[in-house]
């Protein structure tokens, strides 16, 4: 089983930027994809940006240009790197990690971080 611990979230103005982490507890080299989802109030939860194995990176749209997804792999942690950020892009913000750790393909959440732009 592989735990994950979101931090870096807050309060922000639009315009600024904020750097979301998430440490995993074993290693994220195992992983096939690394995640990050937004779920904002009454909303679904929806896929903001993926990093793969291989190095392919997806955004949502509405992020493409400010968002940047990385990992390090030293450090077992995932980034998502938020600039100009936008009243739309508040909402809980939570890792997700999908791969082997010894009990076969498994997917992962963290227990989320809070993201508030303020307009």
């Amino acid at each position: 089983q592989v735990q994950l611990v979101e931090s870096g979230g807050g309060l922000v103005q639009a315009g600024g930027s904020l750097r979301l982490s998430c440490a995993a507890s074993k290693s994220i080299s195992s992983a096939i994809v690394m995640g990050w989802y937004r779920q904002a109030p009454g909303k679904q939860r929806d896929l903001v940006a993926r990093l793969t194995r291989g190095g392919t990176t997806n955004y949502a749209d509405s992020v493409k240009g400010r968002f940047t997804i990385s990992g390090d792999n030293a450090k077992n942690t995932v980034y998502l790197q938020m600039n100009s950020l936008k009243a739309e892009d508040t909402g809980v913000y939570y890792c997700n990690v999908f791969g082997n750790w010894g009990l076969g393909m498994s997917d992962y959440w963290g227990q989320g971080t809070q993201v508030t732009v303020s307009s």
